[in-house]
């Protein structure tokens, strides 16, 4: 078996995002822009319910890796949900706080290794 990258685990976590049905999931490579993580996971829920669920499914899958999270944040109010795996970000957002904080705007100089659009 092969060892598995960071960039494997940031997709991993699309997928999981996208198994709960996460919209507008985004892949950002932003080594080099920030010491804070290699990539950053974006992606849409329309409700608490589902920022749950994805968050829950993302972690389960991570977790089957051997890959566990520094820190979840935001779980108690979920409307963004922040999950750091030190070299990977995952920012799981409500529609309305994705479109306030605009993070594709403040990295827009990151390379988009993956967009999915439902």
């Amino acid at each position: 078996m092969s060892e598995i990258t960071i960039k494997d685990i940031a997709v991993i976590a699309a997928q999981a995002a996208d198994d709960k049905k996460a919209e507008d999931i985004d892949i950002l490579n932003v080594e080099g822009l920030t010491v804070i993580a290699d990539y950053f996971v974006i992606c849409s829920a329309n409700s608490d319910k589902q920022v749950k669920a994805v968050a829950r499914a993302i972690d389960e899958e991570l977790s089957k890796k051997g890959i566990e999270p520094k820190k979840i944040a935001g779980l108690d109010d979920a409307h963004w949900v922040l999950m750091d795996y030190s070299d990977v970000i995952i920012h799981i957002f409500q529609k309305r706080e994705r479109e306030y904080y605009d993070l594709e705007r403040l990295w827009a100089d990151a390379e988009k290794i993956l967009r999915e659009e439902k």
